[in-house]
């Protein structure tokens, strides 16, 4: 995860625009040194978020940071605009050449800090086909969290995946309840043989319990540990990026 600085108009907003781009990028390059797979931007510094709906001085931003670090990193990309704010995030993927977005409301509305969320498959799916951006994959998370779920408390996890399958996602990200909160290992096990999408970990997960997750997930979501003491709001720490790759080594060979 790149946590990009907070963008233009948001409440704690302090820099400008040119050096929230230079950061990104920097974090990017670090990622890309230690060998990550992928990465994925993320509006997380814009609280509070607004309702699936951003200004154009939001997407604008994200869609500098997004293209100077596609011409700067070789691997693929990604981006989220929180909060909901899923046709953004296509129109800046398609603009920047990234090659997937990571969606929250996709099936099954919910109550989120941000108030009720509308799903949005139908919607974005048909937006996403007029636009021409059908290759940009959308990676989505179900039961998401920081959000209750009690209007579809009688809908399983694992019946919400196959919704999301049925709906035409790309992938499947399980989380824990809020951020840094690793997810249930049961409900990762439990919706893996329901799906034949990719299933992915969307929060939790550090160089300490990565190996018990292993072979029940097809990918993982790094954002916290690789901060300064392991909280989302500091800066990239290089060593916890380097340990943790030394880790996926291990278990990879």
């Amino acid at each position: 995860m790149i946590h990009a600085g907070a963008l233009p108009g948001t409440p704690k907003n302090l820099y400008s625009t040119k050096k929230i781009i230079k950061t990104a990028v920097e974090e990017a390059h670090i990622f890309s040194h230690e060998g990550a797979d992928a990465l994925l931007i993320e509006n997380m510094h814009d609280r509070p978020y607004l309702n699936k709906t951003v200004g154009p001085e939001i997407t604008s931003v994200m869609t500098a940071i997004a293209c100077e670090i596609k011409a700067k990193i070789q691997l693929p990309l990604g981006i989220q605009i929180l909060a909901g704010a899923n046709k953004e995030a296509l129109a800046v993927a398609l603009a920047a050449g990234l090659e997937f977005i990571r969606a929250e409301g996709f099936v099954f509305g919910h109550l989120a800090d941000e108030g009720w969320i509308n799903s949005d498959a139908g919607e974005l799916l048909r937006y996403r086909k007029q636009i021409g951006a059908e290759h940009i994959q959308i990676l989505t998370d179900i039961k998401k969290k920081h959000s209750s779920h009690a209007a579809t408390v009688d809908i399983s996890l694992e019946e919400t995946a196959k919704a999301a399958e049925f709906f035409l996602s790309d992938g499947i990200i399980v989380s824990g309840k809020t951020t840094s909160e690793k997810a249930d290992i049961k409900e990762v096990q439990a919706v893996k043989k329901v799906t034949k999408l990719p299933v992915i970990i969307g929060s939790g997960i550090d160089q300490y319990n990565i190996k018990e997750y292993w072979n029940y997930a097809d990918g993982f979501i790094i954002g916290s540990f690789f901060k300064k003491n392991g909280y989302w709001e500091n800066a990239v720490d290089k060593k916890r990026v380097k340990q943790f790759m030394q880790q996926i080594h291990q278990l990879r060979t």
